[in-house]
């Protein structure tokens, strides 16, 4: 148990030495690897939801911010006129058989896909609900804005800044981690419960939001197969700048051990100090006599 204990720790130690390293700045004339790694992070953190507690001031407005440009360009690629991506081809074909507008058919489409969640078990965060609010305002806002009926050229200059805008805003409000919106947590939570993967589930869902948008008069064409092929790799090339790292647990000096409980390490135990678990005074007090470095109570070299 004690070797085990030993490995344990000696293996966190290196872990976090590491983390450090990765975060540190990188030397100067360290060469093209160290200039690459300062210009652009390596990889995003997992995306996975992180609570609306920590740090609001510094990931609410990248989420608002984010939204919002995901719905203007929604907007851009609608004015383009040269197909739009799965859903909004739905919106779209909507359209022609109501009185409504696009961004209040998104919000009126989102809300129905969130009922889908229910047999799903996925539940609605803070992202969930912005997403089909600021969506729905953000996208009307854009077509008030830009003017229909333009050339040729502007509108295949649209269509591509439309989907470079919407994989940008995608890592913008997506690396905020405040949770899914109503159609990826339908995407996920399919996943979930069928237990196939992601990318099938996807898959077969927007082929069949784009047969039946298609179908209600929406707005299919080359502009819905380049957001198909582009907006994956414009996203991932933009999300290691914008994903939210979470705060990092304080790292201890070099050499410093962990304390257990708040007690003091195993060396400890026998002068009036345990460590308040049987189990642990054994394995933290084998760790100290490992040689690394005593624990930070203590602190015995």
């Amino acid at each position: 148990m004690q070797q085990d204990s030993t490995n344990h720790y000696g293996r966190e130690h290196l872990r976090r030495r590491e983390e450090r390293r990765a975060s540190a700045p990188p030397e100067k004339g360290a060469g093209p690897t160290r200039l690459m790694s300062r210009t652009r992070p390596s990889s995003p953190p997992p995306l996975t939801y992180v609570p609306v507690g920590e740090r609001p001031l510094r990931r609410l407005p990248q989420l608002l911010v984010g939204l919002a440009l995901y719905g203007f360009s929604l907007s851009v690629m609608v004015r383009a006129s040269l197909g739009v991506n799965p859903w909004s081809v739905l919106y779209e074909g909507l359209e022609n058989y109501t009185s409504l507008s696009f961004g209040t058919i998104s919000a009126v489409v989102g809300v129905l896909v969130l009922l889908l969640w229910i047999p799903l078990k996925q539940k609605p965060t803070l992202g969930t609900v912005a997403n089909i609010l600021v969506l729905a305002y953000s996208s009307d806002l854009g077509l008030s804005l830009v003017p229909q009926h333009l050339g040729l050229p502007t509108r295949a200059g649209l269509l591509v800044g439309g989907v470079l805008l919407n994989g940008l805003s995608v890592a913008v409000y997506v690396g905020a981690r405040f949770g899914p919106g109503p159609r990826d947590g339908l995407m996920t939570g399919a996943s979930a419960v069928t237990g196939r993967s992601i990318r099938l589930v996807r898959t077969v869902i927007e082929i069949a939001v784009l047969a039946v948008g298609g179908l209600l008069g929406g707005s299919v064409g080359v502009g819905t197969v380049l957001y198909a092929l582009a907006v994956g790799p414009v996203t991932q090339f933009f999300l290691p700048w914008f994903a939210y790292r979470s705060t990092p647990a304080r790292p201890l000096p070099h050499g410093r051990m962990p304390r257990a409980g708040g007690r003091g390490c195993g060396r400890h135990t026998g002068a009036g100090r345990p460590t308040g678990s049987p189990l642990l005074e054994p394995q933290v007090g084998a760790a100290c006599r490992a040689g690394h470095g005593g624990c930070e109570d203590c602190r015995h070299e």
